[in-house]
């Protein structure tokens, strides 16, 4: 079974953390000693993001550590081969992060059998359309047994989430505002209003909120109304404060989000 579907279904009640960071951001190797410490952490699952120079959905923080990645020299063929390099050491999920141009540039089957090579699960990529994700994507990505996560956002239609629900395996990542990534001091009824509409959908799938998640009040709103939380701009804030030292900046989330 594919590691983010055991994940799952083994967790019980218990709630899940996600954490996202750029590969090559701060240092160009520092990619496998972050998902190593994060695993031996406790973290569930990680997100690792290919940088690309035009990341749309994304705020200042996860922009300025793709450019330093791009700098550094990351490119998504260095990537697999730094994730081949601790396969068999890792044993959480592993999901790739990353715009659409460079996969393709990579070419879908490559870039999925290279997945299944480096032990990556699943894969988001928040600018592929829809059709062609059912159309040339998702055929391929079957084949190779790896989950293509889709976003949804509060202003996501219920019939459109439902489609997205049928037509998708993993789970649902429930984007916390229409907004880019950043930090938030708190979720507003408006965004807990939405995760309610959502819930009452009874969706196949589970779910993970992101966006925004900081402090002790996102994070159990995100975790009272969903599977578990992603977080990804204050990790990668940290992680740059601490120039890359994972323990250092996992100690110091995890004080964050009790305050």
């Amino acid at each position: 079974m594919n590691r983010i579907n055991t994940l799952f279904a083994t967790r019980g009640d218990r709630k899940l953390l996600s954490l996202y960071f750029c590969a090559g951001a701060p240092t160009l190797n520092g990619t496998a000693d972050t998902i190593l410490t994060l695993q031996r952490r406790g973290i569930d699952m990680i997100e690792v993001g290919i940088p690309f120079s035009d990341p749309m959905a994304d705020g200042p923080v996860i922009q300025d550590a793709a450019t330093k990645a791009l700098k550094n020299g990351m490119t998504l063929r260095l990537l697999f081969d730094q994730l081949k390099a601790i396969k068999d050491e890792v044993r959480i999920p592993l999901v790739l992060m990353g715009y659409l141009n460079p996969i393709l540039q990579f070419g879908i089957e490559p870039f999925c059998k290279a997945c299944v090579e480096a032990g990556v699960s699943g894969v988001i990529i928040p600018d592929l359309p829809f059709k062609d994700y059912l159309d040339s994507v998702k055929p391929v990505a079957d084949r190779y047994d790896i989950r293509v996560i889709m976003l949804i956002t509060p202003e996501t239609s219920d019939e459109r989430i439902r489609f997205i629900d049928d037509h998708t395996d993993g789970f649902i990542y429930m984007v916390s505002s229409a907004a880019i990534t950043g930090a938030q001091k708190s979720f507003d009824e408006a965004k807990q209003a939405y995760f309610r509409r959502i819930d009452d959908l009874h969706l196949r799938n589970p779910r993970m909120i992101g966006f925004g998640i900081s402090n002790a009040q996102t994070l159990a709103a995100a975790q009272q109304n969903a599977a578990g939380a992603i977080i990804g701009s204050k990790f990668v804030t940290l992680l740059e404060k601490e120039e890359g030292d994972a323990d250092k900046a996992i100690d110091s989330l995890f004080e964050a989000l009790r305050s």
